[in-house]
């Protein structure tokens, strides 16, 4: 019996969300495409956006808003600057609102598996 709830225990303790912080050191800022590489994400992974509020913020916007770097109908808005984002399964679209910002670069995708 022991061993069934040890067996218990590891499951749910693989299961526990990972969280990242976007861009690690650096935080939520230009150029930070590349900073998924070599990561594995799963659904219900928490992203943490780290950035100044009053400079940026953070969109999650869908696969047009992403290509085309504007916020869509459904969009949403966050604008802490500690922000904890819940990824869904599949491809997840977070570009920051301030004007040019997602046209230089600050613009993530991020693909997580179920």
């Amino acid at each position: 019996m022991a061993q069934g709830r040890g067996s218990c225990f590891t499951l749910r303790w693989l299961m526990q969300p990972t969280t990242y912080v976007v861009g690690d050191a650096a935080g939520w800022t230009f150029n930070v495409n590349n900073w998924p590489n070599g990561k594995s994400f799963m659904a219900g992974d928490i992203l943490e956006f780290r950035y100044n509020r009053f400079f940026h913020n953070v969109l999650q916007v869908s696969a047009e808003g992403y290509k085309r770097c504007i916020p869509t109908l459904d969009s949403k808005l966050y604008w802490s600057g500690d922000d904890h984002i819940q990824l869904n399964p599949g491809l997840n679209y977070f570009i920051c609102g301030f004007p040019f910002h997602c046209l230089r670069g600050m613009k993530l995708a991020i693909n997580a598996s179920h």
